[in-house]
């Protein structure tokens, strides 16, 4: 497993000086591509595989992953997240926005928001 495998390099005391800058998602590609190397892959094949592992499809249905699949979408959503968030502390935080939404397109209904005459 490349991240298990990126991790214990990270956290290898002999190498902890010389990767204290390197972060762990940057060991994880490579490894990646090392071991696509060693499979007789080109370095545009694993870069491609690499890509489609690492972002989401919104078309997927997560709901048939297995737990460990499921985890690794969950925590490239965590990573995605936390990448775009914007803190307190950065320049062009604002606290509270206030956004117009157009109406100029026919709004759509939904069948549950429907009132009925039946009494549940």
């Amino acid at each position: 497993d490349c991240s298990l495998a990126a991790e214990q390099l990270k956290n290898n005391p002999r190498h902890k000086a010389y990767l204290e800058g390197v972060s762990l998602c940057q060991l994880r590609k490579l490894y990646r591509l090392l071991k696509g190397h060693l499979g007789g892959e080109s370095l545009a094949e694993s870069l491609e595989k690499f890509r489609q592992e690492e972002t989401i499809d919104p078309e997927e249905d997560m709901n048939k992953l297995d737990d460990k699949e499921l985890a690794k979408r969950k925590s490239i959503m965590d990573e995605l997240f936390e990448k775009n968030r914007k803190k307190k502390d950065d320049p062009d935080f604002i606290y509270d926005i206030e956004v117009e939404f157009p109406q100029d397109e026919q709004l759509e209904s939904c069948g549950w928001d429907v009132e009925s005459g039946e009494e549940i």
